[in-house]
């Protein structure tokens, strides 16, 4: 039966929400102007009014879960992207991958700041609350799902399925409801889809902190004021972004069968833009704290950071990417009212920010080249080109489409080589970048001039070489670019550890958090350098096969083709396919797939014999187990050297009706490296093509062949238990005991002759991984023979590529780094910043 009361519950939470964030935006513009009579009672009402909309916010949020969780699939939202088969923390996942559970995320996050605003900045609580309304009230409207004539306001998630679809089985049953949902992606079927999303909207969701308190600023005409509150959270802000960026990138080399990390895709670097203008804004924030310099370059920063985040929303929810990017939505008629959303906060933001501009205090002081404030006006710069480089051709779909609107015609297009295109430019931004952090750390602490500038570099310089020559010479490091980088990056760790080390002396470890994060900036260099430039592929196709007709030819060169049990030599290392496997619920590591026969339940299996792992039993034969997540097949790989077996890896793989194979890598992983191994193509395992029949006779004792196997007929055995079939008196059961060898593995195929009155019957065993079904088809005594039918197809196999990629942990670490950098500073600034409100001057 239908149930209708959840989505309604949702349906009125959505309108309380939108309604409220309305009230709430105008009574904190009234509690602005009021007197100081009115102030505390508009200053009451319009918290309550928030309140009520941050119960209405997490009212939707719990609403859409329980439709999920509950499998009601009678609503199009869980029917689209959940099934039965998921886990609940895939289900959390699949809250998120729909646009309207990202926005309802979006919109949590905004409560949550809005919450702890409210009670740790009352000065600044009327201004920043009513731009936190504002935008609350246009994000809560795109999940509105509310159709006036030809107007439609948002997409709700509390649709049902039948108001959706056109299936004409909702015409003949209005309430049918599906037995199952469609299912999460598999690319997000992932731990790291579980908490990429949620910190990414954590760092969109405060990207409105530091804009909130400069419009408060800019209406209060509190010009330069906002910037102290404003600081931590920009520098959170920051930290946030890049940390949900970092995961992103982690998920990618995890999940993704491209080997590596960043692709340059529009959406990624829809979200890489405004962290790097964000960075900008909070260095020309810290400088303006320092002297007073950059407050206008520091306005515009933070707006645009914000206007860029509103921009990559547009980007990635409104379609205008078409093709140009695997993670793009599809428009869901949002374009619109997403525009809108872009364009009124900017006209805001550029009306109050020209309507104050000559009021806005500048320094008249002009920067010296040997002063902190130019250092960071050019780092700050080259942020911005950076970001510059990176949006423009991003947004060449953008462009085409307002051609087009216009009645004209653009065949502009994004650049086919997208990673090389990109990288040409930002590399040599990030080496100019990591010099920078280097020189200018000495300008943040001492006073310099030409002849102190000289001596402060010398020790650092001379280090720095010294590390790099290592460096090079131990990773043979020969092009020039490289080169360079390497020599950039260890100038910046060294320069910026010199500073760190004098400041633990002086046991000023507040102070470190950008010591900290440059170090980290630098090791990201080295370790992009190395990991990417200096890929290994050790997967080379010797045989001359084509695996695939419409696979490009350094495809086909970089994958080997492994049958089973079959050693193949890859430079040092020996490898073997041992076969496919599965994780069951509550057993550690992975369990042989011919141990367990598939049930109609989903996620269920039959346990074909005693599962052991880890030396203890844990279900028995007959026993019903659960799968974690049937499709998914794991294909046990072993490396071998100098005939040791050194490691065993389990990637991921299972086929897709729809997106193909979708296969997920695994990492032996090493101080200075990773062996990174992926599954290209399988075996049709699940539903095998079987030959036509073939016989042969054989009496025990003798061999004969099967499928090119020499096959052992070890012994006949009148047997008293059959699995599965009670054996009644009078039966007869013959167990043949057949012995294959398949390299250093040994085969046993038991097929079954059961005769039962003047009834015959014959049970197969059927191997899949050598791809044999055989059993005895008759027994002549006379001859003492029995004669086996058996049909074959193809050995099991799979086509794998294997890289290795060196030194990538000293990426992982730089970012690791950098991140307890950013700590350190939103803690510095953030204690600054309490104990000023503390003497009153907030």
């Amino acid at each position: 039966m239908i149930n209708t009361f959840v989505g309604n519950l949702g349906h009125l939470m959505t309108v309380i929400a939108f309604v409220t964030a309305i009230i709430t935006a105008l009574s904190y513009l009234k509690y602005i102007h009021a007197s100081e009579l009115e102030k505390a009672s508009w200053r009451r009402f319009s918290r309550i009014s928030f309140y009520v909309h941050a119960v209405a916010s997490v009212g939707m949020a719990v609403a859409l879960f329980e439709i999920i969780y509950s499998h009601r699939f009678e609503y199009f939202y869980a029917y689209s992207h959940s099934s039965k088969a998921l886990p609940v923390h895939y289900m959390i996942s699949s809250f998120w991958e729909g646009q309207e559970g990202a926005f309802i995320l979006w919109i949590f996050w905004n409560v949550t700041l809005g919450l702890i605003l409210i009670h740790t900045n009352k000065f600044w609580e009327g201004p920043v609350m009513l731009v936190f309304a504002l935008v609350q009230a246009f994000l809560v409207s795109m999940i509105m799902g509310v159709v006036i004539g030809d107007l439609k306001i948002g997409s709700s998630p509390f649709i049902l399925l039948r108001d959706v679809s056109e299936a004409p089985i909702f015409q003949i049953n209005p309430d049918f409801i599906p037995a199952d949902g469609t299912g999460l992606n598999p690319l997000l079927q992932n731990i790291w889809m579980v908490i990429h999303p949620p910190t990414l909207f954590l760092g969109y969701a405060s990207t409105l902190v530091p804009f909130a308190f400069l419009m408060g600023g800019l209406y209060m005409k509190k010009y330069s004021e906002w910037v102290r509150p404003a600081l931590p959270w920009a520098i959170f802000s920051a930290m946030i972004l890049g940390m949900g960026i970092i995961m992103g990138a982690y998920w990618a080399y995890v999940t993704l069968n491209f080997g590596g990390y960043w692709n340059w895709d529009p959406v990624e670097n829809a979200v890489y833009v405004p962290w790097l203008v964000m960075v900008a804004a909070i260095h020309t924030m810290i400088t303006y704290k320092k002297s007073s310099t950059a407050l206008k370059t520091s306005m515009v920063l933070v707006i645009s950071s914000f206007i860029l985040v509103l921009y990559a929303t547009f980007l990635v929810r409104s379609g205008v990417l078409g093709d140009s990017s695997v993670h793009s939505f599809t428009d869901l008629g949002l374009s619109g009212q997403l525009l809108l959303y872009m364009l009124f906060f900017l006209a805001v933001a550029v009306f109050f920010a020209a309507k104050e501009w000559k009021h806005i205090p500048t320094s008249e002081k002009e920067a010296s080249v040997y002063s902190r404030e130019f250092w960071i006006f050019i780092g700050a710069t080259t942020l911005g080109l950076m970001a510059f480089q990176v949006i423009v051709p991003t947004s060449i779909p953008v462009y085409n489409a307002i051609v087009e609107g216009l009645g004209g015609i653009s065949n502009m297009a994004p650049p086919a080589d997208q990673v090389g295109f990109y990288t040409k430019f930002q590399l040599w931004f990030a080496v100019a970048l990591a010099l920078l952090t280097g020189i200018g750390q000495y300008f943040w602490w001492n006073k310099m001039d030409k002849k102190a500038l000289k001596e402060a570099l010398v020790t650092p310089y001379i280090i720095s070489m010294v590390v790099s020559a290592i460096i090079i010479t131990l990773g043979k490091v020969y092009d020039v670019t490289y080169i360079v980088v390497v020599l950039a990056g260890a100038f910046t760790i060294v320069a910026n550890g010199s500073i760190l080390i004098k400041l633990f002396k002086s046991r000023s470890l507040k102070l470190t958090g950008g010591s900290l994060a440059h170090i980290g900036l630098g090791m990201i260099l080295i370790g992009v350098m190395f990991s990417s430039g200096y890929s290994d592929t050790i997967s080379i196709n010797m045989s001359g096969l084509t695996y695939k007709k419409d696979w490009e030819d350094e495809l086909n060169k970089q994958n080997v083709l492994l049958w089973i049990n079959k050693p193949l030599q890859m430079k040092e290392y020996e490898v073997i396919y041992r076969g496919r496997y599965k994780k069951l619920v509550g057993v550690p590591g992975y369990v042989k797939a011919d141990l367990l026969e598939s049930t109609d339940g989903i996620n269920k299996a039959t346990a074909l014999d005693d599962i052991w792992a880890k030396d203890r039993l844990y279900h028995r034969k007959g026993d019903e187990v659960d799968l974690v997540l049937e499709q998914n097949s794991y294909f046990k790989v072993e490396y071998y050297q100098d005939g040791d077996l050194k490691f065993t890896l389990f990637p991921m793989s299972q086929p897709n009706p729809t997106m193909g194979l979708i296969s997920s890598p695994d990492s032996k992983r090493y101080l200075s490296k990773d062996l990174y191994t992926h599954v290209s193509a399988i075996n049709d395992y699940e539903d095998p093509e079987w030959k036509d029949d073939q016989f042969e006779g054989a009496a025990p004792g003798e061999q004969f062949f099967v499928n090119d196997f020499v096959t052992f007929f070890k012994s006949a055995d009148i047997v008293n238990e059959v699995d599965g079939m009670e054996l009644m008196e009078g039966d007869i059961a013959v167990k043949a005991t057949l012995i294959i060898n398949d390299y250093d593995v040994e085969k046993r195929l038991e097929p079954i002759f059961l005769i039962r009155g003047n009834q015959v019957g014959k049970i197969a065993h059927i191997d899949h991984d050598l791809g044999i079904k055989i059993e005895i088809d008759n027994i002549l005594p006379e001859e003492n023979k029995f004669m086996f039918k058996f049909n074959t197809y193809q050995k099991d196999y799979v086509v794998m590529k294997a890289s290795i990629k060196p030194f990538i942990n000293v990426l992982w670490l730089g970012t690791i780094i950098m991140l307890i950098g950013f700590s350190v500073a939103i803690f510095r600034r953030y204690d600054e910043f309490m104990k000023m409100r503390n003497k009153g001057l907030e």
